[in-house]
């Protein structure tokens, strides 16, 4: 058998945008998610305290229980480089780290094999079936429920997509919203778009980050791995190749850019330390 994907667990809430930082608040005062009281440390309902540590968990801020690394380099009271996620660096990394965890396995599903396979524009209905067909491909057909995937796929537009101005103010808390990187057709509501030219701008150091840490220890990353990546944040051929040269002009020692006879590669001329990356950026802000 294939890889299990996972659904649901989120109760049917998207993340909202201080959730986050309320749950590892939470975690770090050694407080219990499965408590009586709480839903009154953190102010919400039963299934809300659920919600957030589920979406703790699927931004990889929380592992077997514990705050990680990069939860607490974001959002530790003290240290924290941008505890209330003010930053927009720190939505594109929530953002990866979403996709990266496969905890909520429609993400990567999403944004990497779908977006390849569709291109920009798809429809919910395109989304369930392409859903259900690699589903079915795992072996594990026994767990697909067309509910559970229909309830993960609202989720996700509610965490991408920019309610119409005619909502509550509530449906525009999604912490992702302000990448813009999903958008509604104007003409109807069926169809939908990954959002290449209207998306907000991609912060170089974060793809940068990216790369470093999907690289593993290859010194040589090939341009079809970059455009792997490049399908996560909605950027173009040539926006990626814009963004790749900006930091190789940024770290001239540590990284090389060559396009010979149409073969693009990106090379790490030594170890490159991605947390370096993250702190040089959060450094100028």
């Amino acid at each position: 058998m294939n890889e299990r994907y996972t659904f649901s667990g989120h109760e049917s809430f998207y993340c909202k945008s201080l959730w986050l930082k309320k749950g590892y608040d939470f975690v770090k005062s050694d407080k219990n998610f499965n408590a009586e009281d709480a839903v009154v440390y953190l102010g919400v309902g039963k299934n809300m305290v659920s919600a957030i540590r589920y979406w703790l968990r699927a931004f990889g801020m929380l592992e077997e229980g514990n705050p990680t690394e990069i939860a607490d380099f974001l959002f530790d009271n003290k240290n924290g480089k941008d505890p209330y996620i003010e930053d927009l660096g720190t939505l594109w990394l929530l953002h990866y780290y979403l996709v990266k965890t496969e905890v909520a396995s429609i993400y990567k599903l999403f944004f990497s094999d779908f977006h390849k396979e569709k291109n920009n524009e798809f429809t919910r209905e395109q989304l369930q079936h392409f859903l259900k067909r690699k589903n079915a491909e795992t072996g594990y057909n026994n767990l697909y429920n067309e509910n559970t995937i229909k309830r993960d796929i609202g989720v996700l537009l509610q965490n991408y997509v920019m309610p119409k101005r005619d909502r509550p103010n509530e449906d525009f808390a999604a912490l992702l919203l302000n990448l813009s990187l999903i958008r509604q057709s104007e003409d109807d509501n069926k169809t939908l778009y990954f959002n290449m030219n209207g998306k907000n701008e991609l912060v170089p150091e974060i793809f940068l980050y990216a790369v470093i840490d999907d690289k593993k220890e290859e010194m040589i990353v090939p341009f079809d791995r970059l455009m792997d990546l490049a399908l996560i944040f909605c950027l173009s051929k040539s926006e990626l190749v814009d963004t790749v040269l900006l930091f190789v002009e940024k770290y001239p020692q540590q990284l090389r850019y060559t396009d010979d006879g149409g073969i693009k590669q990106l090379f790490f001329l030594k170890d490159f330390n991605k947390n370096e990356v993250l702190k040089n950026y959060y450094k100028k802000r």
